[in-house]
């Protein structure tokens, strides 16, 4: 996604001061419901008080992006739906200009991100989705990464375990429809990067490789289980599949 092109200007600023249509208080400030074209050429339709956006409106910037949602002293705060440049959109909760709270980004690649976000970014609880290939990652997010207990569930079968900086790591479980799982642990692996010149020279990647262990038939455990109390009894080493990876913020 881009967020460029997503800031609106103040108003009344500078020596060109835009066009207005509509009431004003005893200051002469706008206030009440009104329309505007900002000196930039972006525009906005809805409520002010005191001279700042606040309340509801829709700002449509020169660009082709578009806010529709409430505002608070000149700054998107509250419920609101923002359409990027790319085209991608974001529906859902605003704090101080920022996506802050509950919100779903539909990104362009047909991808989905249900859940809390932070400063812009998915922070908390939430679910991706991969258009693609329909798996789910279900859990915690640190600063736009998967972090901590999640899932990822595929057409067949699902992976649930610990995720750091993004990636599964340490002792988790597949549970396969069949009705069978397999313990194990994801140990991370250095690997040197591909030769593309020597820029790239004594680089590595940092990728996760899964050690199998038991093996067993289904089982009504809760997957609330400790993982720390799964048998790390390894006997077969298969490398991890890729995921698709994620829309950046």
């Amino acid at each position: 996604m881009s967020d460029v092109g997503s800031e609106e200007m103040d108003e009344e600023q500078g020596p060109y001061l835009g066009e207005y249509e509509g009431p004003r208080n005893d200051k002469d400030e706008r206030h009440g419901q009104g329309k505007a074209t900002l000196p930039n050429g972006d525009t906005y339709e809805g409520m002010y008080e005191n001279g700042k956006r606040h309340g509801r409106g829709v700002y449509r910037f020169k660009n082709g992006s578009r806010y529709n949602g409430e505002y608070i002293k000149n700054k998107k705060h509250g419920d609101g739906t923002f359409i990027y440049p790319d085209g991608s959109r974001y529906e859902g909760r605003w704090v101080d200009d920022q996506r802050c709270g509950f919100g779903k980004y539909f990104y362009i690649n047909g991808d989905t991100y249900e859940g809390e976000w932070l400063n812009h970014v998915r922070h908390g609880q939430g679910t991706y989705t991969y258009a693609a290939t329909g798996t789910k990652y279900v859990g915690t997010w640190n600063n736009g990464k998967r972090e901590g207990h999640g899932e990822l569930v595929h057409a067949n079968h699902k992976y649930v375990g610990v995720f750091k900086e993004d990636r599964p790591l340490g002792k988790g479980k597949y549970v396969f429809d069949i009705g069978c799982e397999q313990h194990g642990e994801y140990l991370g692996i250095e690997t040197e990067k591909d030769e593309k010149g020597e820029e790239d020279e004594g680089q590595v990647n940092i990728t996760s490789k899964w050690q199998a262990g038991v093996t067993t038939g289904i089982h009504l455990a809760s997957e609330e289980d400790d993982l720390e109390d799964i048998p790390a009894d390894s006997s077969t080493n298969a490398t991890v599949e890729p995921v698709s990876e994620e829309q950046e913020e």
